[in-house]
This record gives C-alpha cells, sequence and structure tokens, in this order.
C-alpha cells in the first residue's frame, strides 16, 4: 500500500487527486460492460438476525465480565467486546446505506438498537457525515474521514524527529476513536442534522445506560465502553481505518482487503466494491468483484490490517497527510 520508508520524512500537505472522482468513473464502466449487477441492489435480509444477534451476546457478556478479575476483564474487552462493538460499528454502517430494510425507517430503528452496547449515540450523526465521504470523497471541509490540518500539523511539523513522529501516530493510532467521533462536528459543523433520528439515538442511548448503570453491577457499562474504545484502539479490526483510504500515491486512494477478516465486519474490506457501489449489501459485494474482476484484479490492495496499522506507525513517508483531496467546496 505504501512505498519503503526512505528516511526523507512524511510529507507535509496532501495528496491533490483528478477532479474526477473514481469511484463514479469506475461504476459507469462496469455498469455499462455488466448491467446485471443492478439485480444486486436491494437489501440484505440477514443483517437483522446477525445485529439482534450481536446485541444480545455483547450484553451477556458484558453482564458475565463483572465476575471476572481484572486482567480477565480487560483481555475480554479486548478480545470480543472491541469484536462485537467493531461489527456493530459496521452494521450500522450498513444501516447507513439502508441496505438492511428497504424501508429507511426500518434501517434507522435497528441502527439505534445495535448502537446500544457501544455506550455512546453516535448512528444518527455517522449517517449524514459517512453520506458526504461517499459523495464528497476526498472534498476539503465535506469528507470528514480526512484528518484534518490540526491533526496533521500535530504529527508532522511540530515534529522533531523520526522517533518523535512514530510516538505521535502510535497515540493517534491508539486514540483514534475520538478523531472519529469529534472530527466531523468540527470540521464540518453545517453537516449536524438535529432531527427526530438523533433525538430518538440519544434518548434510547441515555435510557438504556442509565438502567444498566442504575439495575447491574457498574463493571457491565465500563465494560461495554471499554469495548468501544479499544474498536477504534489498535485493534486487528481497527486496521480498516487505515487500510481504506491512506496512501503515497495520488494514483490510488481507495484499498480493499480480501482476508479472513472480512468475515466479521460486514466485508467493509470489499472497499473499492463499496464505493463504487454504495447501494450493494455486503453479502454481495465479493460477487461483485467476481463479475468485474478485470476492474479491480489490476488495483493495488491491503493484504493485512494488522501491517497497515504497523506500516503506519513506523513508515515515515506515511502519516496523517497520506490521503488525497480534492479542494474545498461542496459537492454533488
Amino acid at each position: 500500500m505504501s512505498i519503503a520508508n526512505s528516511g526523507i520524512g512524511m510529507t507535509s500537505t496532501f495528496l491533490q487527486g483528478n477532479p474526477e472522482e473514481p469511484h463514479a468513473v469506475r461504476r459507469a464502466q462496469i455498469l455499462a460492460k455488466y448491467p446485471q449487477i443492478k439485480d444486486l441492489m436491494k437489501p440484505e435480509p440477514r443483517t437483522k438476525y446477525l445485529v439482534v444477534c450481536s446485541v444480545l451476546v455483547q450484553l451477556s457478556i458484558a453482564y458475565w465480565s463483572t465476575n471476572l478479575g481484572t486482567l480477565s476483564y480487560i483481555v475480554l474487552s479486548y478480545c470480543i467486546g472491541a469484536s462485537l462493538n467493531h461489527s456493530l460499528f459496521l452494521a450500522i454502517h450498513e444501516m447507513s446505506h439502508n441496505l438492511a430494510f428497504i424501508s429507511p425507517f426500518h434501517n434507522k430503528v435497528l441502527s439505534v438498537f445495535a448502537n446500544i452496547p457501544i455506550g455512546f449515540p453516535y448512528c444518527a450523526t455517522f449517517k449524514s457525515f459517512h453520506m458526504h465521504h461517499h459523495t464528497c470523497q476526498g472534498t476539503s471541509h465535506m469528507d470528514t474521514d480526512i484528518p484534518s490540518e490540526l491533526e496533521a500539523l500535530l504529527i508532522t511539523s511540530r515534529s522533531y524527529c523520526y522517533l518523535d513522529r512514530v510516538l505521535r501516530k502510535l497515540i493517534f493510532v491508539s486514540l483514534q476513536i475520538f478523531a472519529y467521533a469529534l472530527r466531523p462536528a468540527c470540521v464540518n459543523p453545517s453537516g449536524l442534522k438535529y432531527d427526530s433520528y438523533v433525538a430518538t439515538n440519544v434518548a434510547t442511548q441515555f435510557l438504556v445506560n442509565l438502567a444498566i448503570i442504575a439495575y447491574f453491577p457498574l463493571k457491565m457499562y465500563v465494560f461495554l465502553v471499554l469495548s468501544t474504545f479499544w474498536a477504534g484502539s489498535l485493534h486487528p479490526l481497527a486496521g480498516h481505518f487505515i487500510a481504506e483510504h491512506y496512501t503515497s500515491s495520488k494514483d490510488a486512494e481507495t484499498f480493499s482487503y480480501y482476508g479472513i477478516l472480512n468475515y466479521v465486519s460486514y466485508n467493509v474490506g470489499y472497499h473499492n466494491e463499496h464505493h463504487d457501489f454504495p447501494t450493494i449489501p455486503w453479502s454481495k459485494l465479493p460477487q461483485v468483484r467476481d463479475i468485474a474482476s478485470e476492474f479491480y484484479d489490476p488495483l493495488p490492495r491491503c493484504e493485512c490490517w494488522v501491517y497497515c496499522i504497523y506500516n503506519y506507525i513506523t513508515d515515515d513517508t506515511m502519516g496523517p497527510f497520506s490521503r488525497v483531496k480534492r479542494g474545498a467546496g461542496k459537492c454533488d
């Protein structure tokens, strides 16, 4: 995904991409050749069962964890709790695209339910900002998946040497869950929507949290929050945050991963395929790649999410500026 460490230090400016967003171009080309792909554009009914199962299992494990000692409690939250919560992150991602039900309302209801073990309300605000990530990929102040100038500068121009930059990137990756939670409102506050979906998400989460804290040991709620923290930190599944769009060349700005972790992450590794066809559910993305293999096989890809994290931290040519941008303003 990136070039080898050359010792020249990371770039201090974002990569400038082509005016045309690559996924829109490739989508048109693929549909012109394989119109049958349109038949895959329908919700996946199994998603709702997986979500209900994940929520109930996570809440059960969180309750059971209250009987464990400190070390076992932490290990369980990292290995199992974080994996389940990260899976729920990606289930919410599916529902933000209305891919669990035909009805947008039913997708919103299920996403609020899926949000419960995460401990903080976020599914409603995630939807609006994530749609900008698709329609405005690389556009300044619209695609809030890209690190802010402040984040980037704190790691690059404010650093003193290679070791300092490695430490800063390690801290950033460890705490990136907070960047993803806070960055959208800071970078694009106009993107925040205060509607009934947001109100329902906040109210439901508040009442469930209150009930857990009131009627169960406090360790149960702490387990859920700790699992969420691990899920967005130095965790194998969190590698997709780095793998998807960080690059050392403006010639490729989205990367797919076809490894085993897709089985517990709603095939989010099929990321080029997802950006090309965001209305196709997780279960059908491998079919997209098989049908249009000549479009996807030549593209650079990530072979291992864990290595992507390691490479991002240790390779001095990689950093928060290693993203493609297309300038400021609105987009379609």
